[in-house]
């Protein structure tokens, strides 16, 4: 089955009910699609508004693949790293070996690319 590691991700985050760091509502909803509601949009919020209201000890940080998301990744994984909270990357990793750049098109890639 193509794409199945990315399936096996989007399952272990809901399992392990992780919080989710997105950029934005399209994000959000293509997240929701699957199941996962533990979801905090950055749109429009101070970074480090963010980082203060996070008390966990493992996130998922899923922003787009563009250079711009990935800037904002960087940022986002030192300021959480550095308050002693684990990032976990599969599912990010996962959509790496894809085509996919965007986390709003994750539900059309996977509708057009799986199973």
């Amino acid at each position: 089955m193509k794409n199945k590691k990315l399936i096996e991700s989007i399952e272990e985050i809901k399992k392990g009910n992780y919080l989710v760091l997105v950029e934005g509502k399209k994000d959000r909803k293509a997240l929701q699609s699957f199941g996962i509601r533990r979801i905090i949009e950055l749109k429009n919020r101070p970074l480090f508004q963010v980082v203060e209201a996070i008390n966990e000890k493992e996130i998922i940080i899923l922003t787009d693949l563009d250079s711009e998301g990935r800037k904002l990744f960087g940022k986002l994984r030192y300021f959480m790293q550095r308050k002693g909270i684990k990032i976990n990357n599969k599912m990010r990793n996962e959509i790496f070996r894809t085509k996919l750049r965007n986390i709003e098109g994750l539900d059309s890639y996977l509708k057009l690319y799986c199973c």
